[in-house]
């Protein structure tokens, strides 16, 4: 079965990077602007993982994940590897309490992103043997 991974950033050239790599790797992809544009995706059609950018317009990240937290299972419980340019442990605890799995400092390499990914997926890469 194809998971489905919903990309929620608000710079269009980090969208398409996260995008082709995902779909390389087998991943169906969704995307959302903003936090208030992922929930109003979310409600409609479920996603296996989230990928969360911090900053944005609208409903940064954080902002995003402490209200997708308190929506019902199974929806609150939907995996979310956040992403983000800031490196300080401040930042890393603040997207924890919100309901980050992970947190990785971009720039992200690509094998990296995706072991995540699979980790978060529940496995190998989509397109691996298992």
């Amino acid at each position: 079965m194809t998971k489905r991974v919903l990309i929620i950033d608000d710079a269009n050239l980090v969208r398409m990077y996260y995008r082709d790599a995902l779909q390389r790797a087998g991943y169906e992809t969704a995307e959302a602007m903003n936090g208030l544009e992922a929930l109003e995706y979310l409600l409609a059609q479920p996603a296996d993982l989230l990928i969360v950018d911090v900053n944005m317009p609208t409903m940064d990240g954080l902002t995003f994940l402490r209200a997708l937290r308190r929506q019902a299972l199974p929806l609150a419980a939907t995996p979310a590897l956040v992403t983000s340019t800031e490196a300080a442990q401040v930042d890393i605890n603040a997207a924890r309490a919100a309901g980050a799995n992970f947190y990785l400092v971009k720039p992200i390499a690509q094998d990296l992103f995706l072991r995540y990914v699979a980790l978060l997926c529940g496995g190998a890469p989509q397109g691996a043997s298992r």
